[in-house]
């Protein structure tokens, strides 16, 4: 492993748990620490008796811990790993102890039989498949007809009222969508409630949404006529899920990937991770979700921002593919050199493709050369080296960080966002790359 110390906080799970971390990344408060190609560990002496085993799976970055903590990383796991960040040299290549092999074995042992539970699944029952299928279609179209409904008597009466009920209708609107099976839906007119109907500019942020609203919807209705790429789009949109399996048995495209960055929200104790990857050699971009339920461990891992990994990543199927799933993964050496656009010009023929093929598009990742943060009229751009501009998002929170690495020059950077508005997540600084 190849893991600077930003890249191992990065995987902490909380502020507290970094904070443990740094003080446990200490020789003195670890009893024997090794590593083998398969596995790093070590014993933390804590305050009982016996000290706390952790040990880290290399290949797979997953982690286990004896001491009662239930977040994933704990913070020995954290500790083991910037301690090995920070001094490699104390760590010596040896035989793993008998509870590390035995860790390790189980891990071996159960990802083999989920594989074959994969390869012998039961025969589905196509028929009581397609019923349920059936079934969610009707709720589905039912309930969109309802949208379309209100979309149009919301175009019909104007919005130059909404200030007053806006929230509140978009609400009552989700809640509907919900009982149509329609999350995906609910999910933007939830992003409509929250609006500031208050600032200059909200009805040109509404009628956005509310345009992705109605094209939803008609696309639906007319779903048969649509290419295979664009009715998964669709559906997607709307809230049908697709099983991983299923995508796993699929072959994928197998690559070093830079982690650009990640982007965390949560809502109700669901947690929602999003990891913006590129493709070193294919130059793919490519986006991966993890959900995950507060204080409960992660199904996968994932690797930290700012690191590489050897990984089969499979895409969703999709007019324009960006999000995917990690297949398989591995550790891999870091390469920062820069790989992307030479500008915004670029960036807008890139766009121009994605809407072309899939014009209901969410954020894109786009690697630039030379951007420059520049203020104007009290609002933030970033600039190119052609003197072309797009707006920062007002909400961007890693400002003054971004300021303190550029110092006023260009620098190769990753920003998300689409259209007219973008948000940099990490920038390439003194042959490194940093995350924001």
């Amino acid at each position: 492993m190849d893991l600077t110390e930003e890249q191992v906080l990065a995987m902490a799970p909380d502020e507290s748990s970094r904070k443990a971390g740094k003080e446990l990344a200490k020789p003195a408060k670890w009893v024997s620490t090794g590593f083998s190609e398969a596995a790093l560990w070590g014993e933390c002496q804590g305050s009982g008796s016996k000290p706390y085993q952790t040990q880290v799976d290399t290949g797979a970055m997953a982690f286990r811990c004896s001491c009662p903590s239930r977040k994933f990383p704990c913070k020995h796991g954290v500790g083991l790993l910037l301690y090995y960040a920070r001094e490699k040299a104390s760590f010596v290549q040896q035989e793993q102890p008998a509870w590390v092999t035995e860790w390790i074995s189980k891990r071996t042992e159960k990802a083999e039989k989920k594989a074959q539970q994969t390869t012998e699944a039961k025969p589905v029952d196509e028929a009581a498949q397609n019923k349920r299928m059936d079934a969610r279609h009707r709720k589905v179209s039912d309930g969109l007809e309802e949208l379309v409904r209100w979309t149009k008597d919301l175009i019909r009466n104007g919005i130059i009222g909404l200030p007053d009920k806006g929230a509140d209708m978009c609400e009552n609107m989700a809640r509907r969508m919900v009982d149509a099976q329609a999350s995906g839906l609910a999910a933007i007119l939830r992003e409509m409630a929250e609006i500031s109907y208050y600032s200059e500019g909200w009805q040109q942020t509404f009628m956005d949404q509310l345009l992705r609203l109605y094209l939803a919807a008609q696309a639906y209705s007319h779903l048969d006529k649509l290419e295979p790429s664009l009715q998964q789009d669709i559906r997607t949109l709307i809230g049908y899920s697709q099983s991983q399996e299923e995508l796993k048995t699929q072959i994928g495209v197998t690559d070093t990937w830079l982690v650009l960055g990640k982007q965390s929200t949560e809502d109700d104790r669901l947690i929602t991770e999003r990891y913006w990857l590129y493709g070193l050699t294919t130059r793919r971009p490519a986006l991966v979700l993890q959900f995950t339920i507060r204080h409960q461990p992660q199904t996968q891992l994932m690797p930290a921002p700012g690191s590489c990994v050897r990984a089969e990543l499979v895409y969703y199927p999709s007019a324009a593919p960006m999000r995917a799933l990690i297949k398989t993964q591995q550790a891999a050496p870091a390469d920062y050199q820069f790989r992307g656009h030479a500008g915004w010009t670029d960036v807008m023929a890139a766009q121009t493709q994605v809407s072309s093929q899939w014009p209901l598009y969410n954020d894109q990742v786009y690697t630039i050369a030379a951007l420059t943060p520049v203020q104007r009229n009290g609002q933030w751009w970033l600039r190119d080296e052609q003197e072309q501009e797009m707006q920062l998002r007002p909400d961007f929170r890693s400002l003054w960080k971004l300021l303190a690495l550029s110092g006023g020059q260009p620098l190769p950077m990753v920003v998300i966002g689409r259209e007219t508005q973008y948000e940099p997540i990490g920038v390439w600084y003194q042959q490194e790359y940093k995350v924001l």
